[in-house]
């Protein structure tokens, strides 16, 4: 579905690179077919030399070849950006947001005409391709322009379509999410090096032990308390250390913690 297309990465930062990288790495596009923006001239160079893609003069150019258009620019820039290459996108086009808290209604409107629109939200593990992307489809979005996009993120990690109601929750859990579980991480290994075990290897102990319980979750498809229950043996370490979580409130933390990146998440776009 891509391999004939051109893809437009308009304000190609990290999150731009990391898909781009992942598209490459797939063999989803060709190089020669992809084009990027940024709002640096040494940022494009990099990519160039580094990538081996084109870069473009300016936003309007890129969008003007491209078939898909991947918005990255900050959220604060789209009422800049999108009227910018407004006249370029056609119908034909496939405009990729990945910008927080701007919904695809707003895209459509400052875009104007029947084009094309997806939201999506991914997060930082897109990076090392253990990614996870919500998806939003606009009103003129078909069941092709979503497979589509879902090719494009599941690329770097997984992807999941949600009601557009949701899109902040997204951003408030899977795009907030790996700061959080930093900070679990960096707790577990302390408590690690408290009780005697090298800081490397503590690292490395919590670290796996968080990529592992993530993918029992996904691959098992059952419960987390079902599989917290299958390590708590009666009278065990284990629910000692439940206790302890549990006296400290780190269940409402954790849960409170989403909470208020999703209220914050709701107010990007006018910041």
């Amino acid at each position: 579905m891509l391999e004939d297309k051109k893809l437009a990465i308009l304000g190609a930062g990290k999150i731009g690179e990391t898909l781009l990288r992942g598209l490459l790495d797939a063999g989803l596009v060709e190089r020669s077919n992809v084009l990027v923006t940024a709002a640096h001239p040494e940022r494009t160079a990099f990519l160039a030399d580094e990538l081996g893609v084109a870069v473009a003069a300016d936003n309007r150019a890129a969008v003007q070849a491209a078939d898909v258009v991947l918005l990255c620019v900050k959220p604060q820039m789209a009422e800049v950006v999108v009227p910018e290459i407004a006249s370029a996108m056609t119908p034909d086009k496939l405009l990729v947001s990945v910008l927080a808290s701007v919904t695809t209604a707003a895209l459509e409107q400052l875009v104007s005409g029947a084009v094309p629109v997806v939201r999506a939200m991914p997060n930082t593990p897109s990076f090392v391709k253990c990614g996870m992307t919500g998806l939003v489809r606009g009103a003129h979005a078909s069941d092709a322009h979503l497979a589509l996009t879902r090719m494009l993120f599941d690329a770097v990690g997984r992807t999941v379509v949600v009601d557009e109601k949701h899109m902040d929750a997204v951003t408030g859990l899977s795009a907030s999410g790996p700061a959080f579980l930093y900070i679990v991480i960096e707790s577990l290994a302390e408590g690690g090096v408290k009780m005697g075990l090298p800081r490397d290897v503590a690292t490395q102990l919590a670290a796996q032990t968080v990529v592992g319980a993530g993918s029992m979750v996904i691959e098992r498809g059952l419960h987390p308390a079902a599989l917290k229950d299958e390590v708590t043996t009666p009278a065990g370490c284990t629910m000692d250390g439940i206790l302890e979580l549990e006296d400290g409130g780190l269940r409402v933390t954790l849960i409170k913690a989403v909470v208020c990146a999703t209220q914050r998440a709701r107010g990007l776009v006018n910041d």
